[in-house]
């Protein structure tokens, strides 16, 4: 079991390798996975007989246990966003992006910083 796992590990991490060059057929073979995906789900459902508000009631409780059901509708960014009080970026100006973008570049810095002395530190 743990080669197969392996095997499909390192056949994504070559193929996302590949692909992430180019973007737009990435975009289109993930969309056509995707909708393959929610047909055979949707089949299935059809074949087992189960009735739609049964399938909603199902779906709902499945996404609520596991935990994805809000960020699934809504997204994480999304939330964190709304929770602090952060403006959509497309209400940002220039001024802001850009201080944005050049808030996240110290901080890259600083975490680049305290690797370096972590990997000294170990050595």
């Amino acid at each position: 079991m743990k080669k197969i796992v392996k095997f499909f590990d390192k056949l994504e991490d070559k193929v996302r390798g590949k692909l992430s060059h180019y973007p737009i057929l990435y975009a289109f073979i993930g969309g056509v996975g995707i909708v393959l995906f929610w047909r055979g789900v949707w089949h299935t459902a059809d074949d087992l007989n189960i009735a739609s508000f049964d399938s909603l009631i199902l779906g709902s409780f499945i996404l609520l246990i596991t935990g994805v059901f809000v960020s699934a509708f809504i997204g994480n960014k999304l939330i964190i966003s709304g929770l602090i009080g952060e403006k959509k970026l497309t209400e940002k100006n220039l001024k802001e992006i850009e201080t944005e973008e050049s808030r996240l570049k110290n901080l890259q810095n600083t975490m680049n910083r305290i690797e370096k002395r972590l990997e000294d530190l170990e050595e």
